[in-house]
């Protein structure tokens, strides 16, 4: 019993780490011990093993750490690459010796052995083609098209040059800081393709994302009708119905079982387990990018949007508090107005309560079905873009 007890308890810390790791920052974990473990991840533990580190080695091994930091950090490197195909290839591989010699079984037939393969090359294929294409990189020869394509919105995107490529720099676009290159329709720096996702390569990180969902479901389900099928091969419920007089009810059977299930196939469980929670967070990453598409706007503008928002608001406020002030110092000075009734003055709107309402205006939205045509077929691909091209040149 100790096994299987360990084994859930193992289920669920990583469950919390990985919430914890990826989700932490989410408003409604603010406040909870979610947060307060993805701060200690991602701040606290780091600060801690310098702080080790220094007391130990000095100024060479901070130093050391440090420089370590700016290549994985700062710097374009493969590191994220590597472990993502670890992951992908020892997680194939555990499937393959734990679960493949049930296959063909009770519930799958044998194509399952091969779909499976074709399932995870067909994610690599995805992976590598959102790392190593051109996410849309702003070029002396490209530079007018994108400035046509992207006009000025005058609230987050005003006319300006990049300081560091010395060209006009489009609107939507940024430059990124890892690649040191102007990228258009800028989402993200994604560490994980060591790649921006930009204007060309949107449609593939999308597409790597949703079939990542639906790899790791496929792989979730299939280990479960796999175990489903091992339950009815050997007789499980009967032999515990028949010979140890367990009730045929799902209350009765269902924790004999599950032990059954931990003590046999504690690794199948594990995995299942892992694969469910993957499943999840891409489902999520999923349908946040998805939004974003369907919506015209990148991660990048809707930080753009929160800082503009947060910092129009404050303006109102400070313009609503120095008018009230005001009206407060001439009423004083004036003449007494008559007392307001209490009941009046309890229901009154405080003045930065009339503050005028910041609403995001994006003028790149042009309905959903424009939006998606822009994600799948890029400016740069299409016809109009080469003869506009053609006729510049």
């Amino acid at each position: 019993m100790a096994v299987q007890w360990a084994l859930i308890c193992h289920g669920l810390i990583t469950l919390i780490v990985v919430v914890s790791f990826l989700c932490g920052q989410w408003p409604i974990f603010q406040g909870t011990p979610i947060s307060s473990i993805h701060r200690f991840i991602t701040f606290g533990a780091y600060q801690y093993f310098l702080k080790f580190v220094g007391a130990v080695f000095g100024d060479k091994g901070t130093n050391s750490i440090l420089s370590v930091e700016y290549y994985c950090c700062d710097r374009p490197n493969p590191i994220l690459q590597i472990i993502y195909l670890a992951i992908l290839g020892s997680t194939y591989c555990i499937i393959v010796k734990t679960s493949f010699q049930y296959i063909p079984g009770y519930y799958l037939s044998g194509v399952h052995r091969y779909t499976s393969l074709l399932a995870v090359a067909i994610g690599i294929l995805l992976f590598l083609l959102t790392s190593f294409s051109d996410p849309g990189t702003v070029t002396v020869d490209n530079v007018s098209q994108y400035l046509s394509v992207y006009p000025y919105d005058n609230v987050i995107y005003t006319k300006k040059e990049c300081t560091t490529c010395k060209l006009p720099k489009p609107a939507r676009s940024k430059h990124c800081s890892i690649c040191n290159r102007c990228v258009a329709r800028f989402d993200h720096h994604c560490g994980w393709m060591n790649n921006c996702i930009g204007e060309r390569n949107t449609r593939y990180f999308l597409a790597f994302l949703l079939w990542h969902f639906l790899l790791c479901m496929y792989a979730a389900v299939g280990i479960g009708l796999v175990l489903a099928g091992r339950l009815k091969e050997l007789k499980i419920v009967y032999i515990l119905t028949v010979y140890y007089g367990v009730e045929n009810s799902f209350r009765s059977l269902a924790p004999h079982i599950i032990q059954w299930l931990l003590g046999s196939y504690n690794t199948q469980i594990l995995l299942m387990v892992f694969l469910a929670i993957v499943s999840l967070l891409l489902a999520g990453f999923f349908a946040y990018h998805a939004k974003l598409c369907l919506t015209n706007t990148t991660t990048n503008e809707t930080f753009k949007w929160q800082d503009y928002i947060s910092w129009q608001k404050k303006l109102h406020e400070a313009r609503a508090s120095s008018a009230a002030l005001k009206a407060s110092i001439n009423g004083m000075n004036g003449e007494r107005k008559p007392r307001e009734n209490k009941c009046k003055s309890f229901f009154k709107r405080s003045p930065l309560e009339n503050t005028e309402a910041c609403v995001k205006n994006n003028v790149y939205d042009k309905g959903f079905l424009h939006n998606l045509y822009e994600v799948i077929f890029p400016v740069r691909l299409r016809a109009s873009y080469s003869h506009t091209k053609s006729k510049s040149g």
